[in-house]
């Protein structure tokens, strides 16, 4: 079947979550953070007296955007004149599945 401009390959869509090597690295990721947490205020401490502190902060920010994610961007697509819907959403915490032996 020809490719068709603006119309997916895909009808069904991509996966809803991500893959699992991207979950897996994730995870390690946050794992190593929050084992890690008093050493990485070490390191961003003499990050902060060696190269300044927007260089510290640059450097955590890199790291959060591992371990939290992203919030997506949004864009008000109808009728400039009409009211805008708005909703309120709460994401509690969710832990890490634990295995059961």
């Amino acid at each position: 079947m020809p490719f068709v401009k603006g119309q997916s390959g895909n009808p069904k869509g991509g996966p809803r979550e991500p893959r699992k090597a991207t979950k897996n690295a994730r995870e390690a990721i946050a794992r190593l953070v929050d084992d890690n947490a008093e050493r990485m205020q070490g390191w961003l401490d003499e990050i902060a007296r060696d190269q300044g502190a927007q260089a510290a902060w640059k450097c955590l920010m890199d790291v959060v955007e591992y371990h939290i994610p992203k919030l997506q961007r949004t864009e008000h697509a109808g009728d400039p004149n009409a009211p805008v819907e708005h909703r309120h959403v709460v994401i509690e915490h969710v832990s890490s599945p634990r295995t059961v032996s």
